[in-house]
């Protein structure tokens, strides 16, 4: 991990350029024709996505963690498709830690030589991530384990970083929203960035969601090792399954429609039911067995949820898909996505909720498949949205969004069809009737 100083001068100077070539591009285009403006825009959009990928790639932690989550939410944000597609590459752009450090790091952590706590600790990593790298291990009595580490400085830099992002963003104009809105949603981010800093809430969150799948056997969540783990180091058990990719090519048909019937399940009982989700949808966090079954990996990104708010933002769904255009708007109000009852705001968020409810209409739908045109509709819609100051994103939809879109992605990849429909409800009317019946 770079030094604090030589991390504040990397990113000050990422800040400098990539707000300076804005500010001059807004002095420079006074002279060009509108065509010749965007021209220049648009290749500016692309130096400085290149420029953030290289420097948050190489600087890890909360610049490039808040970098990977905005490229996940750019669909939302005036970016052209190529800088999004540079963006994204954030996922795989961190560098491995040399492994005399990770070692140090552990032994440190742990209190004892590696070789005294682990009977084998692999020193290639199966990955590295913004926030920490892990490793295979095997405790001394030979149970497979994977050890994560957090980066040595990471967590004195998440301010820092978090700001420097928010000025690149706010200097390109890429979220053009009301500030208040802004704010709260990089609070939003910000918590949870502080949150995943601390592996003994990681730990505390594995336990959390093992009790809540406990008594289901088609999906796992890797047990705890407290002994060895601390506030920076993280030992848990090492499931099997393979990633998406290889599920998608060996699966056999009855498998895939299993797994994807089991994504969507396996989220909306955590919603609703649990309310708390796993929040970090990025597919490396999901392995499957041959039979279709779920493994769940890294819980340091998980959202919990108010169970009113809940309710209300199911009921928006739950109108939507039975065409109650008021009763959809009214819990729509109660949730914070419209600031008041409004014509223009009322036939905006009516189409919002209609088109996302395009998968739970009309019985079995196929994630992409021949009808699933769910993202060209979004698209559409999104500059109505940017534009439009009635409508606003609730801090609490940062992470579900974030989490159901994964979701979304891994289904439609798998090419899952369901009746997402019935697979809602039933789990939200529960939920309503649970809230009901406390009387809160």
């Amino acid at each position: 991990m770079s030094s604090k100083f030589s991390r504040l001068g990397r990113l000050g100077a990422l800040t400098t350029r990539v707000t300076g070539s804005y500010l001059g591009q807004a002095v420079g285009g006074i002279f060009q024709d509108e065509e010749a403006r965007q021209r220049a825009l648009q290749r500016l959009h692309l130096d400085n996505a290149r420029d953030i990928v290289q420097q948050l790639g190489a600087l890890k932690g909360a610049a490039m963690k808040v970098g990977q989550q905005f490229a996940q939410l750019a669909d939302g944000v005036a970016l052209p498709e190529e800088a999004k597609a540079i963006l994204a590459k954030l996922h795989d752009q961190a560098e491995p830690v040399p492994f005399a450090d990770v070692r140090s790091r552990v032994e440190e952590e742990l209190g004892a030589g590696l070789e005294t706590r682990f009977r084998s600790f692999d020193p290639s990593p199966l990955g590295t991530a913004s926030l920490g790298q892990a490793h295979a291990a095997e405790l001394p009595d030979g149970t497979r384990v994977v050890v994560k580490v957090l980066h040595r400085g990471v967590e004195d830099s998440v301010g820092m970083d978090l700001g420097a992002f928010k000025s690149m963003l706010l200097a390109g104009r890429f979220v053009r929203r009301p500030k208040e809105e802004i704010d709260a949603i990089f609070a939003e981010v910000g918590a949870r960035i502080q949150e995943e800093l601390d592996y003994r809430l990681e730990a505390q969150n594995l336990e959390d969601f093992g009790r809540f799948f406990k008594d289901d056997p088609d999906v796992r969540v890797p047990a705890v090792f407290r002994d060895w783990s601390t506030q920076r180091v993280l030992t848990m058990e090492r499931l099997d399954g393979v990633p998406i990719a290889t599920f998608q090519e060996q699966a056999s048909p009855a498998a895939k429609r299993r797994a994807g019937r089991l994504l969507g399940e396996s989220f909306f009982r955590m919603l609703y039911l649990n309310r708390a989700i796993h929040a970090d949808p990025h597919p490396g966090n999901y392995l499957f067995r041959p039979d279709g079954s779920l493994g769940l990996l890294d819980f340091g990104c998980v959202r919990r949820f108010d169970h009113r708010w809940v309710v209300h933002y199911g009921a928006c769904g739950y109108a939507a898909r039975h065409d109650d255009r008021e009763t959809c708007l009214e819990n729509g109000l109660a949730i914070g996505a419209i600031t008041e009852r409004e014509p223009e705001a009322d036939r905006l968020l009516w189409d919002v909720c209609r088109t996302i409810g395009i998968p739970f209409r009309g019985g079995p739908f196929e994630m992409g498949g021949p009808d699933d045109d769910f993202m060209e509709r979004i698209a559409r819609l999104t500059p109505r949205l940017i534009a439009a100051r009635n409508i606003r994103s609730p801090h609490e939809m940062v992470f579900l969004h974030r989490g159901l879109g994964g979701i979304y992605q891994l289904a439609r990849a798998l090419h899952a069809k369901e009746d997402w429909g019935e697979i809602f409800e039933s789990v939200y009317l529960q939920s309503k009737a649970e809230l009901e019946a406390s009387g809160a």
